[in-house]
């Protein structure tokens, strides 16, 4: 892989384990109030400042990180897993399961896939299970795609018409010859949705429709931050500079990852 694909690698991993071990390795409690530290600048007891409720803000980063790092890896494997299941069914037969699978997924499509998460979480309310299962109906249709245009074509390939001429059946091909060959073109997908899926749910919480306060992820860290721009501008720095950071990484992963199981990219 390109050294571009190992930084990003490098900057991921740093990113996941500030959020997995940080909260339980930092002597702050994210939650707690204290009014005698209202709006603090950045020290050594707060290097990210404090809120307008006195609460520390780097250790409502790293809560709110191994939060939001959650929501968006469950919803890249129910997105990932609904597409794939979808995907070979409409992929591996011409029926009209694949007719209506099809239309289905360009019905979601239609929509702009920021407002369509935010219409099912306006139907299913807030919380973290319903923001991902938002986020999954939302990612759904670009693994379904993606899976049913590589099991076409797979499926017109020299050596599955030789396994056909043997007597191999539909339910010994696909999970033999389609299911291996898509590994890594989902692999490449997931880490895109991965990062497109942090900046969604921060966007979601950003606008009070993600996880509702006072439990902390990077949005709503961000939403906190927002109201005290002109008193208190690092407030957003921190918080700004991790999702930027961790969505940077997924994306130079995910390059990487494009360029080592496609040839034809090199």
């Amino acid at each position: 892989m390109k050294r571009s694909a190992w930084f990003g690698a490098a900057l991921l991993l740093l990113m996941v384990a500030a959020a997995v071990f940080g909260p339980d390795l930092w002597p702050r409690d994210a939650l707690k109030q204290d009014y005698a530290k209202l709006y603090g600048a950045p020290s050594a007891d707060n290097p990210f400042g404090t809120d307008n409720l006195g609460r520390d803000v780097l250790a409502r980063v790293l809560l709110g990180g191994r939060i939001s790092l959650t929501i968006s890896v469950f919803a890249t494997l129910g997105a990932l897993g609904l597409g794939l299941l979808t995907g070979l069914i409409a992929g591996g037969r011409r029926s009209w399961a694949d007719t209506v699978l099809t239309r289905v997924s360009d019905a979601l499509l239609a929509f702009p896939g920021f407002l369509l998460v935010l219409l099912v979480v306006v139907i299913l309310g807030n919380g973290q299970f319903q923001t991902i299962a938002a986020l999954a109906v939302g990612g759904t249709p670009a693994f379904f795609r993606l899976t049913r245009g590589y099991a076409r074509s797979i499926l017109k390939s020299e050596y599955v018409t030789a396994a056909v001429a043997l007597g191999a059946q539909p339910k010994r091909i696909l999970p033999r010859h389609v299911l291996p060959n898509l590994i890594g073109p989902l692999i490449v997908q997931a880490a895109s949705v991965a990062a497109t899926f942090l900046l969604v749910e921060a966007s979601l919480s950003f606008l009070g429709f993600g996880i509702a306060p006072p439990t902390p992820t990077w949005g709503n860290v961000l939403q906190d931050a927002r109201s005290l721009l002109t008193r208190q501008p690092w407030a957003a720095v921190g918080p700004g500079l991790v999702l930027g950071a961790t969505t940077l990484g997924l994306q130079l992963l995910s390059d990487g990852l494009r360029d080592r199981f496609d040839p034809r990219s090199q």
